[in-house]
C-alpha cells in the first residue's frame, strides 16, 4: 500500500528538520571549539606579554638606573686604548684616585644652578645625609669636571624615569681612576621620588664615580646591593628640562626605544654650587 501524500511530506519535513537540528549542532560544536582555542591564545598572549614585561624589569632593573656600562679594564671599548700600567678598578671594599674628604660637605646644604643645554635647573645638595658624595660633586663642580660633559642616558619605561649624566667619556663607562663608595641616605623602600638626584653605580657599592642621574618622574628601584646614594634634589626646572629635552625621548640609534641616548643631543653648560 504506498504512502499517502500526508505521511510523505511528513517524511521530508521531519528529515529537513533533523537536517537544519545537525547543522545547528555542527555551527554550535565549531563555535564551541573556536572559543576555546581563542581561550587559549589569549592566554598564551598574557603569559607573552608579562613574561616580556618581566624580561624588561629584569633588564632594567639588573642594569641600574643609570649604571655604568663595564670598565674599560673589564670589558673592551669600541676604541680600545693602549696603557703602559694596568688601570686600577674599584673592589668591593676600597675607594680608587683621589676622593675629596667628607667634610668637603661642611655638613650643610649646599644650593646651586645645574644647566643642560639651555634648561636651567635649580638644585640642593644634602651634605649632611650623604658627605662623601656631596664633597665629591662639589669638588667635581667646583673644578670644572662637570662642565662640557654629556648626559648619556635617558630612560622612559614604565617605573624607571631617570636622566644620567657626567661621564668621563660620554658613554657612560666609569672612571677607571677614580670610584668610591659605600651607598649613602639610599631610600630604604627603594622609592625615589621625581626630582631626586642621585648617584650612578656598578655593581659594588664602591663603583660611585661622577655620573649622577636625575628622576624626572616617580621611580621603584630595587633595594638590595644598596640601592643609589642620593644627594639632593631639582628645586626648579623640571617642567623645562620635561618639555625641551625628555619629552623627545630616547635616540632612535638606541637598541631600546625606552633606554638609550636622548634624541635631543644634551650637554652640561655650566654648573655652581655654593
Amino acid at each position: 500500500m504506498a504512502p499517502s501524500k500526508n505521511t510523505a511530506r511528513e517524511v521530508r519535513e521531519a528529515r529537513e528538520r533533523l537536517r537544519r537540528y545537525n547543522a545547528r549542532q555542527a555551527v554550535h560544536t565549531q563555535q564551541v571549539t573556536r572559543r576555546k582555542r581563542d581561550n587559549i591564545i589569549a592566554v598564551i598572549g598574557v603569559v607573552v606579554i608579562v613574561a616580556l614585561a618581566t624580561l624588561t624589569q629584569v633588564f632594567y632593573f639588573t642594569g641600574g638606573p643609570g649604571k655604568p656600562l663595564p670598565l674599560p679594564s673589564s670589558s673592551a671599548s669600541a676604541t680600545p686604548t693602549p696603557t703602559a700600567t694596568p688601570t686600577p678598578t674599584p673592589t668591593a671594599d676600597a675607594n680608587v684616585g683621589a676622593i675629596p674628604s667628607p667634610s668637603v660637605a661642611e655638613n650643610r646644604t649646599w644650593t646651586g644652578d645645574l644647566t643642560l643645554n639651555k634648561v636651567a635647573l635649580g638644585i640642593s645638595l644634602d651634605g649632611a645625609a650623604a658627605p662623601q658624595a656631596v664633597a665629591s660633586f662639589v669638588t667635581d663642580t667646583k673644578s670644572g669636571y662637570y662642565t662640557g660633559k654629556t648626559c648619556h642616558r635617558l630612560t622612559t619605561g614604565a617605573g624607571l624615569l631617570v636622566l644620567q649624566c657626567g661621564s668621563l667619556t660620554g658613554d657612560g663607562q666609569g672612571d677607571p681612576n677614580y670610584s668610591y663608595g659605600p651607598v649613602e641616605n639610599a631610600p630604604a623602600d627603594g622609592v625615589y621620588p621625581v626630582g631626586t638626584i642621585a648617584l650612578a653605580r656598578s655593581d659594588s657599592q664602591y663603583s660611585q664615580d661622577h655620573q649622577f642621574f636625575i628622576v624626572y618622574g616617580d621611580t621603584t628601584l630595587p633595594t638590595d646591593g644598596g640601592g643609589y646614594t642620593v644627594i639632593g634634589k631639582v628645586t626648579s626646572g623640571l617642567d623645562a628640562l620635561q618639555s625641551q629635552i625628555i619629552s623627545s625621548g630616547v635616540a632612535a640609534s638606541a637598541t631600546t626605544p625606552t633606554d638609550g641616548p636622548p634624541a635631543i643631543a644634551t650637554t652640561i653648560t655650566a654648573v655652581s654650587v655654593k
